[in-house]
């Protein structure tokens, strides 16, 4: 079971005109929206990456309002893993579980999950969170996440797993962002 006190979020690459062009654009950036509202809610940590900014653009400007108080790094490593400010940043948070979202899934989405993996860090995987630009390359980058350890969830199922109890003060907030 997640537990919000050990749990964080990591938001990759859901960046500029890439982020228009994913499969099911619209769908997987408003289940965005709702997953870090609920975890700003739950008081979570989060991180959020961006490729080669220069090159594929910012942030989408409705998902990177969301982020403005959270670190922003910038990347040029497919995997959040191989830039050291990103390793150091999931280190001093002392989280060990981390739901992932973003674009691609068979690419940077999957290369970061697969190395927080190796460092033995748990990943849950927010699959109407994540895309590809083809259907066929979501469900493989997510086929290929789950065979190296990490497990699927999706918005409702992880805000509720970490809010755990109906009496809990934010579940009337949480609730109001799924409905």
């Amino acid at each position: 079971m997640l537990d919000r006190n050990r749990t964080g979020l990591v938001i990759v690459d859901v960046q500029g005109r890439l982020a228009e062009m994913m499969h099911e654009s619209e769908a997987m950036h408003a289940s965005l929206k709702v997953l870090i509202k609920g975890a700003k809610v739950l008081g979570m940590p989060i991180l959020w990456v961006e490729q080669n900014p220069d090159k594929l653009g910012e942030t989408s400007p409705e998902i990177a309002e969301l982020l403005a108080e959270s670190l922003k790094i910038e990347k040029y490593t497919f995997s959040g893993c191989g830039e050291t400010v990103f390793v150091r940043a999931v280190e001093e948070t002392r989280v060990h579980t981390w739901l992932v979202a973003g674009i691609e899934s068979h690419i940077c989405v999957y290369q970061t999950v697969r190395e927080m993996i190796e460092w033995g860090r748990k990943v849950e995987v927010v699959t109407d969170c994540v895309s590809s630009r083809t259907a066929t390359n979501r469900e493989l980058g997510l086929q290929r996440m789950a065979q190296a350890g990490a497990k699927m969830t999706s918005v409702e199922m992880c805000l509720f797993e970490l809010l755990r109890d109906c009496r809990a003060p934010e579940f009337k907030e949480i609730l109001q962002l799924v409905k």
